[in-house]
């Protein structure tokens, strides 16, 4: 069976700082037409940063949308979008939130924040061999920075007390591919 649902006509009904949104009106498969919103966003990064005694350097920070503190891997938003090189993003992110700086960086792929209506990629990475440096946040970022053990990490991923969809992703990812 064909799936694909072809664009019949498309208009921009927000543009924002960081995200566009469209009202799209698409052809079905059976020939009916429905309407689709579609954001469109320019992606983002997420970061483990993992020390050599195992333990990972999470951010608690309000989520505005939510009207509550997470615990999340640091991370943030592609400057450019597609066009920005996503390792100098992920290094760039992990500076900033937590002053660390990395030798190793291992690419774990990418995952689909919420592809119902919106195109958010997001980069995971692990980095390793790490160095403190200094913390720099942008103007509006406020976070603490939390260490625990990697299996703690885990252990509240798996019984839902971390929630944030790019840390559990990524989490599980590290977990495997390190055999931790």
């Amino acid at each position: 069976m064909e799936l694909t649902e072809r664009t019949v006509s498309s208009q921009t009904i927000f543009q924002g700082r960081i995200i566009r949104v469209d009202m799209d009106q698409v052809e079905l498969p059976d020939g009916k037409t429905a309407d689709r919103e579609v954001v469109y966003h320019p992606g983002g990064v997420a970061v483990l940063a993992l020390d050599r005694d195992n333990s990972v350097s999470l951010v608690r920070q309000f989520r505005y949308p939510i009207r509550q503190e997470l615990l999340e891997l640091p991370a943030g938003k592609l400057d450019h979008g597609a066009e920005e090189d996503r390792l100098l993003g992920a290094k760039r992110e992990l500076s900033e939130e937590t002053g660390l700086e990395a030798e190793k960086w291992t690419y774990l792929g990418h995952t689909l924040a919420s592809p119902g209506f919106c195109d958010e990629a997001l980069h995971m990475y692990l980095a390793q061999g790490l160095t403190r440096k200094k913390q720099h946040l942008d103007e509006d970022e406020f976070l603490d920075v939390v260490t625990m053990p990697f299996q703690q990490l885990v252990e509240q991923v798996m019984d839902g007390t971390i929630t944030d969809a790019k840390t559990v992703a990524t989490t599980l990812k590290v977990k495997v591919l390190l055999g931790l």
